[in-house]
């Protein structure tokens, strides 16, 4: 169902989601790459997208689907999901220390009249943190309405499907190079790359290997690659960026 194009290049822009990069390959006969790169972040388009409603800082109705076939939309998982739930994607997928109490002003406010819009939810998450948090480099409402969005669109589960798939699909010295946004995906990313490249899992005290295990890559990047001051000054959105790359065996 993807859309498929060809420019003038010879170039074929796929709109599909990272998740189906296997199926959309098979789709074009292409059985292995030298190089995948998944870029993780979101478009400014994306995020000033009224309809869409992934920013903080425009009224839109609480959608946050980036493909509108998915079912679940955020105001699903504000006004449908328990106190617990809440807090535990704040806390999971945007790394929220007030997770508890935002989750808990949530189930509050929606008791009165459900929650339908981004500036609704952003005056809610305001009212539960403490001022001086108010004040802080970013916006309070920004780990939610991350967290928010990765619920939404399934995204830590489809990042771990572009590795395996992305590995795979690979041919010799052919590299993946993934850039993550925040510590969520480079803990998933850094964890699975260590995994593919780890190769014999027997316990040390063991003389020879009788697992079996083959590593798969070699890591390019010990550490994660990170933005230069020049270009986060070029580019503010840059700053929480990471790289990391592995090469296939």
């Amino acid at each position: 169902d993807a859309e498929l194009k060809k420019n003038e290049k010879g170039i074929f822009l796929i709109n599909e989601n990272f998740e189906k990069i296997k199926d959309s390959l098979e789709f074009l006969k292409i059985e292995k790459v030298d190089a995948i790169t998944a870029d993780l972040g979101i478009s400014s388009d994306q995020l000033e997208d009224a309809e869409i409603g992934i920013s903080f800082r425009i009224d839109a109705p609480l959608d946050m689907r980036l493909d509108r076939k998915r079912e679940l939309t955020a105001r699903e998982v504000i006004n449908g999901y328990s106190e617990a739930e809440l807090a535990r994607v704040f806390r999971e997928f945007g790394d929220e220390k007030y997770a508890g109490r935002i989750a808990r002003r949530i189930c509050e406010a929606r008791k009165e009249k459900g929650i339908e819009r981004t500036l609704e939810l952003v005056s809610i998450i305001e009212s539960a943190v403490p001022a001086i948090y108010k004040r802080g480099k970013i916006h309070p409402a920004t780990k939610v309405f991350q967290a928010l969005r990765i619920e939404v669109n399934n995204e830590l589960e489809v990042l771990k499907k572009i590795i395996a798939d992305g590995i795979g699909l690979l041919s010799p010295k052919g590299r993946l190079a993934i850039i993550t946004f925040h510590s969520g995906e480079d803990r998933i990313v850094k964890n699975l790359f260590r995994e593919y490249a780890r190769g014999c899992v027997c316990p040390p005290e063991l003389p020879i290997c009788r697992c079996g295990e083959k590593e798969i890559v070699k890591i390019i990047t010990k550490k994660a690659l990170e933005a230069t001051e020049e270009e986060i000054l070029d580019n503010p959105r840059s700053r929480s960026a990471k790289l990391r790359v592995v090469e296939k065996i």
